[in-house]
């Protein structure tokens, strides 16, 4: 049975018995089988016991806050002179708790990027970042995705049946991601294995961010010698002054944030369409449009479940709980969005309210959210327009999630559709050479250099990685 820490005894918990779920002190991990197997039910588990301000043990079992009210979220994304965003300030960190290879270290360990500074730097770094996704035309972002998402439902449209999880949402956003900036779409297969691995925690999680790195240090070299229209480009010019190492960092935060939180966007409205009666028969009614959907999913399964972190600036109460200066806490977003004191009724529709935290508050509030919405509502209507038959091909009861300590991915989304003749559509440009074959982190391989043609093979056509994507979802 779980001891409850009282309110104004800090993180410091009483002793308790080891339970399944446990530490050694009787706080619930928000890592692990249990926090795995049911995030939504260990959220309500810490309501009760806790209220809206729960501790949580994280990787290695060191301590942190997990804010679970809807108030004290805002509160705390509001509120930088209390809850700063400079991760140096973290208790563990000072005391040397954190180990080098911690799964928290890719999310935590102090970068230099928008997201970890507060006042005049971040106002620099955050500048530099609004100012770029800004120059983006959205038709033109679109065009990217309707083209991209056309080609990814051809490789399946002649079978009548599909993966919409692996053979489209989880490629989409990252394919958009490598023309916004400005990178070889080759690179595309590798980036969205690392990014997904990086998000989870796992224990190769630092290896990816490394391999993300990399890949991202020698785009940026390329363009401050090459520039074109991109965002990489425009971050290098901007008047804020970003050195290499602050453009390399926040094309990273962009390229890894905005992969994970718009797969799971796409992932998660297309399965509320196909299960929910209501969406369904709003949608094809006319009565709720598109973007009402993508609202009602950001607040019923936002794209990611909890962010790290904010931390303490001095001793400071929230909820009722004694914060100490230098506590770390998350931002629970999805126990934020059913709190009862703001949703008493969790099945009342809420088209078109964006006062969800599923891209959080104040002034770190996601800069690129306008940018995701558009790849998730273009993608999605594109796939709708093309297969408008579209029905789930397993009961809804059978659907299953992977979930990780910040975010709750859809594992497979199998539907059937009346098969279709694939769009004669321009393709991608192509590279010359063989094509690279996905590979896993970590880099102990070479690491993807800037592509060199190379001289096709007599009588062969230039084949790039697309081709074999194609062909891996058509089944050849």
């Amino acid at each position: 049975m779980t001891t409850p820490v009282p309110a104004g005894d800090g993180l410091t918990p009483p002793p308790g018995c080891p339970a399944h779920g446990l530490g050694p002190e009787g706080i619930r991990r928000l890592y692990g089988p249990e926090a795995e197997a049911d995030p939504t039910g260990l959220y309500e588990k810490l309501r009760a016991e806790h209220g809206s301000v729960a501790p949580v043990l994280l990787h290695g079992d060191l301590p942190a806050w997990l804010v679970l009210g809807h108030r004290e979220n805002l509160d705390v994304a509001r509120t930088p002179s209390r809850f700063s965003r400079d991760s140096r300030r973290w208790t563990a960190f000072q005391h040397d708790q954190v180990a080098p290879d911690s799964p928290l270290m890719p999310m935590v360990a102090w970068q230099p990027l928008c997201v970890f500074a507060d006042g005049a730097e971040h106002k620099r770094l955050r500048g530099a970042v609004t100012d770029s996704l800004d120059l983006f035309d959205r038709r033109g972002v679109r065009r990217h995705v309707t083209r991209y998402a056309g080609q990814l439902i051809d490789g399946f449209a002649a079978t009548g049946t599909a993966d919409l999880v692996s053979q489209f949402a989880e490629h989409l956003p990252m394919l958009v991601m490598t023309q916004l900036l400005g990178m070889p779409e080759e690179y595309g297969p590798r980036l969205v294995e690392a990014a997904r691995d990086l998000m989870k925690g796992t224990e190769t999680a630092v290896a990816s961010n490394e391999y993300v790195v990399a890949t991202l240090r020698q785009l940026v070299e390329r363009k401050r010698t090459a520039p074109g229209a991109d965002l990489p480009s425009w971050l290098l010019q901007h008047q804020a002054g970003l050195d290499d190492e602050e453009v390399m960092e926040h094309l990273r935060l962009i390229l890894v944030a905005a992969n994970e939180t718009t797969v799971n966007l796409i992932a998660d409205t297309l399965r509320m369409v196909l299960t929910d009666r209501r969406f369904r028969a709003n949608l094809s009614g006319g009565h709720m449009t598109l973007p009402d959907a993508l609202d009602q999913v950001l607040w019923d399964s936002p794209p990611l479940s909890a962010v790290p972190g904010r931390w303490a600036t001095g001793d400071t109460e929230l909820g009722g709980r004694q914060i100490r200066a230098g506590d770390m806490l998350l931002l629970g977003l999805a126990a934020g969005n059913v709190d009862p004191q703001i949703r008493p009724d969790l099945d009342e529709p809420l088209y078109g309210n964006r006062s969800h935290l599923a891209f959080s508050s104040g002034p770190h509030e996601c800069p690129g959210q306008d940018v995701g919405r558009a790849i998730a509502e273009a993608g999605i209507d594109t796939l709708m327009v093309r297969l408008p038959d579209l029905r789930l091909a397993v009961a809804e009861d059978e659907l299953r999630w992977n979930s990780a300590w910040l975010s709750r991915h859809l594992a497979e989304l199998p539907v059937e559709f009346t098969p279709r003749r694939a769009k004669a559509v321009q393709p991608p440009v192509e590279i010359d050479g063989p094509a690279p074959a996905p590979a896993r982190p970590p880099v102990e391989e070479p690491l993807p250099a800037a592509p060199t043609p190379q001289p096709a093979a007599p009588q062969q056509p230039r084949r790039h990685w697309w081709s074999v994507l194609v062909a891996k979802l058509r089944g050849q």
